[in-house]
């Protein structure tokens, strides 16, 4: 449904409304608050990652890799493209590469967001661990990022560095500045020599050392590299194929200082390198005086815009009104032009020796001061913080479709940076970190909200592009810390209504969307509920799910197929290579949390342990990498896939929210109602909860999911409180609760919360127990194909063929309805069985076997207790077999209830005509003779 207001009156009603002060602090100079108050709207209460200890287990086994991982990368390349791009030294860091780089997918249009999800892990491995390393390389990234913004609100500065004869000006790759000539350089001389020391750091083509023109029909350039690598001089008046021109036999050294000097006297034209000729042109018809005063004069820009900024340092530049001798060039190797026998360039002498400012001055006599600027012009506004020039944003409001190249996803990125910063804030109350928040969402906030509402939805319905990410949940959070009416109002500015409006009508209109660009948008909307109470949010948000659970998630919790979604339950034919983008799964997560802190469904829960004990955990690689967080992009389902944990060129948004998993995975083992009247134990894991406010903790025992249950222990002093613990949906085989060695009443049913009432006190110990049996679940869209589950454990099979294993499961089904007892348990390997010859582990294990996650199922023959009747399985016209009906029925409280199921369903199928009368008896004598395993 549409909003009760225009959106335009809602803004200007939030930015009237009385808001608290911008940001209150201490007399410490601190942050007052450094948490983000807990909605009213919540009825339920996160812990702090500080309150909860992970015990010894699978989840510390993981986790203690990352936050190695965390301790040890070099965070000066992460500020790499920071610090470049707004022109400050990067210390000779190298920036990570992938898409943290200039030169990863889509020319590095998405650097910036992996600092921001570095940000995170380190503030979360900080809260968790209480370690100061983390803390303090917190400290540095922060302290970095408030030179960058400062950097970028200036107009750039001179970076010397050490050049070929004294200081030289540096143009840090990325930084996109150059050096502006004033437009009477050339003089309109008809014969010139113009020299150059150059030190290029990168090498790609058609940089400009110098590039004098009006457009790109009139010019004269010397560029570093022309399309075969090699320096190239040329001068036309009528473009590109009109050049007069020079080309080098070399490319230039890189990292090294080289000398380069063209000279044009009547018809020819000469270019050196380091001294020696190395191309001569006799025919030449131009020269600087052919051209006149041209209106660009630049070091290290081209006058063709889609050409790269040059990369690397200038020592001296000089143009001389003459042509130089051979001679007089072989002398400027060795010896300032000043020094040289050439002198000094009577028409421009810049020696770059300037230290601080933003203009180098001209030894010529002639006065013609140079300037240093940026490509993008003006300094940036106020508040804006990013890796790259605000040009993207800008770019993406006149788009009508995506196109990744040009603008990829800027207000995502925004929104890892803005969460990695507030991250950073809470954990550290570092006020830096808050003050550069606040000024990202100002800076948003003054570009958004002077757009036409037409403009912003066209935006945010623009595929890549228009990605934002989960922007609006941490807009959210800032404003409840910030109080700003501006940044309620900038939250809002990311509504997109045609997607809100149809999920609040339960309208499935998924099919062919993005998966990951369209997940987190509704873990913001849920927070905009919150802050807004205006229940179409909420609404969308719970009906969005229920879209996507179960209808579009594959057995381990993931969900996509390239990224994209396909129609409502159609499972099997989205099966790949390319299923399951981690992200995704990381977003629901968040949602799925978010959800229940207002509505108690355990269904949320039983999502949050099968996504977090299967695809979460077995995203990440069982490996120590100190370069890389070893987190997999897509994991695929097509048999014998095997996981690539260095996806695609490194430094992708599934690293990130990968990092992030890793360090938070005890956020959401206990949550308490907002009265303190109740605990929810909602994962089994080694743990230890601290609750300050009763004056307990609870430590959880166990080696869940290899142990079949969990031991709870009171510490502390005696406190009244319901504890209310999870029973899976796939505990069908019993869920038994002791307090101190005796039985709780009560009948605990799956897919519920089991509650004890009572004033606990310290030594209370709660033991739950829940058998695991092994069970499938099928595909919607063909269920012969199925996935092994056991308890909350999915196994797969590790086998290099790439066709479906057939699997068969009820030769020795037990009475119980447990598949196990078909499945040959491995010694010394927990959770390991075989199959048919075989291996099946947890999906949980970080591996680089080749993996069956979906088996073909096949019963050929009616298999009782492994006694085989030589009846073949007949199967109905859906696909149903004769044992699929038989054990639906299960379980069976003795053999004589399986026996009677058997002759019930036999003659059935028998009247049905799909059953020959004596081969069901042989059914039914096969199953009266077997023996059972209880």
């Amino acid at each position: 449904m549409a909003p009760a207001l225009p959106r335009r009156a809602l803004l200007q009603a939030a930015l009237l409304a009385t808001a608290a002060p911008a940001m209150a602090y201490s007399a410490t100079g601190r942050a007052a608050a450094a948490t983000v108050p807990a909605p009213s709207a919540w009825t339920l209460r996160p812990f702090e990652l500080k309150d909860v200890r992970l015990g010894q287990g699978v989840f510390a086994t993981k986790r203690q890799l990352m936050l190695d991982h965390g301790r040890g990368y070099d965070v000066n390349r992460l500020l790499q493209v920071f610090r470049a791009n707004a022109g400050l030294s990067t210390g000779g860091a190298v920036a990570p590469g992938g898409w943290e780089g200039l030169d990863g997918e889509a020319n590095g249009n998405l650097r910036g967001h992996y600092t921001g999800h570095f940000l995170t892990m380190l503030s979360q491995a900080y809260a968790s661990t209480g370690d100061q390393v983390y803390a303090d390389r917190i400290r540095t990234m922060v302290g970095a990022l408030t030179d960058v913004r400062a950097a970028l609100r200036e107009d750039p500065v001179v970076l010397g560095v050490t050049g070929r004869f004294g200081t030289a000006q540096e143009n840090v790759r990325g930084s996109y500045q150059y050096v502006d000539l004033p437009n009477t350089v050339l003089s309109g001389a008809s014969a010139i020599t113009l020299s150059a020391w150059v030190k290029p750091t990168h090498d790609a083509n058609w940089t400009r050392i110098f590039d004098f023109g009006d457009n790109n029909t009139r010019y004269l350039y010397l560029a570093a590299r022309n399309g075969s690598g090699v320096p190239r001089f040329a001068i036309t008046t009528n473009g590109p194929g009109g050049e007069q021109g020079l080309n080098g036999t070399a490319a230039l050294p890189l990292n090294q200082w080289s000398h380069l000097a063209v000279t044009i006297s009547g018809s020819t034209g000469t270019l050196h390198v380091n001294g020696t000729a190395v191309a001569t042109n006799t025919s030449m018809t131009l020269d600087p005086a052919a051209l006149g005063t041209l209106a660009n004069n630049w070091l290290g820009r081209s006058n063709f815009s889609t050409d790269p900024v040059f990369a690397g340092a200038f020592d001296e530049f000089n143009v001389w009104s003459r042509a130089l001798t051979a001679a007089e060039i072989t002398a400027l190797q060795g010896d300032r032009a000043s020094e040289s026998p050439a002198g000094r360039g009577d028409l421009a002498s810049y020696d770059f020796s300037e230290t601080t400012g933003g203009t180098f001055t001209d030894a010529s006599g002639r006065g013609l001061t140079a300037t240093l600027r940026r490509t993008w012009g003006a300094p940036s506004h106020a508040g804006f913080l990013a890796a790259y020039p605000e040009t993207q944003f800008i770019a993406l409001e006149s788009m009508t479709s995506g196109d990744y190249t040009k603008v990829w996803a800027p207000y995502y990125t925004a929104h890892k940076i803005l969460k990695g910063l507030l991250d950073a804030h809470l954990a550290t109350d570092d006020d830096r970190a808050l003050d550069l928040a606040s000024g990202m969402c100002d800076w948003m906030h003054s570009r958004l909200s002077k757009l036409p509402d037409a403009t912003l939805q066209r935006m945010w319905g623009i595929f890549s592009s228009g990605e934002f990410g989960g922007i609006v949940e941490t807009i959210v959070d800032l404003h409840s810390i910030t109080g700003k009416a501006e940044h309620l109002a900038l939250a809002k500015l990311f509504d997109l209504d045609k997607l809100i409006d149809a999920c609040a009508a339960n309208t499935d209109t998924l099919d062919g969307l993005h998966a990951n660009q369209h997940i987190p948008i509704f873990t913001g909307y849920v927070r905009l509920y919150d802050a807004t109470g205006e229940t179409r949010y909420l609404t969308a948000a719970k009906n969005f799910w229920g879209m996507v659970v179960p209808h579009r998630m594959y057995g381990i919790g993931g969900t996509s197929t390239a990224e994209f979604w396909k129609a409502r339950g159609v499972v099997a034919g989205t099966i790949s290579d390319t299923n399951a983008e981690t992200c995704c799964a990381y977003n629901l997560l968040k949602l799925s949390r978010m959800l229940f802190f207002h509505d108690q469904d355990p269904k949320y829960m039983d999502y949050y342990e099968r996504a977090l004990y299967n695809q979460v955990l077995g995203s990440k690689q069982d490996k120590a990498d100190a370069e890389k967080p070893l987190v997999t992009y897509f994991i695929g389902l097509k048999p014998g896939h095997v996981r690539d944990y260095t996806p695609k060129q490194g430094t992708t948004c599934c690293e990130g929210t990968g990092m992030e998993s890793a360090t938070k995975y005890q956020d959401s083992v206990y949550f308490r109602k907002a009265d303190g009247s109740a605990l929810y134990v909602n994962l089994y894991s080694p743990s230890t909860l601290t609750w300050s406010e009763k004056g307990v903790t609870v430590t959880q025992t166990t080696d869940y999911p290899r142990e079949q249950g969990s031991t709870l222990t009171i510490g502390g002093g005696s406190a009244a409180f319901e504890l209310k613990l999870r029973v899976p949906s796939w505990a069908t085989s019993g869920f038994k609760v002791t307090v101190n060695g005796r039985a709780v009443g009560g009948t605990p049913n799956p897919g519920s919360y089991f509650t004890i009432s009572r004033t606990w006190r310290g030594g209370d110990t709660v033991r739950v127990a829940m058998p695991f049996r092994l069970r499938v679940e099928k595909t919607p869209d063909d269920p012969s194909l199925q996935t092994l589950f056991y308890g909350p454990v999915n196994l797969v099979g590790r086998n290099t063929s790439t066709s479906y294993l057939q699997a068969g499961l009820y030769a020795n089904a037990a009475l119980s309805g447990d598949l196990l007892p078909s499945l040959t348990p491995v010694s010394g390997k927990p959770l390991h069985y075989t199959l048919g010859g075989t291996e099946f582990a947890p999906f949980s294990e970080g591996t680089e076997d080749p993996t069956h996650a979906y088996v073909r199922r096949s019963e050929p023959k009616v298999v009782f207790g492994t006694t085989d009747s030589g009846v073949a399985n007949p199967a109905r016209s859906d696909g149903t077999t004769l044992l699929d009906e038989i054990w639906a029925g299960a379980p069976f409280g003795n053999k004589g209830s399986l026996v009677t199921r058997v002759r019930a369903t036999v003659d059935s199928w028998v009247s049905a005509g799909l059953l020959s009368r004596a081969d069901g008896q042989k059914v039914v004598t096969t199953a009266q003779n077997a023996k059972y395993v209880s």
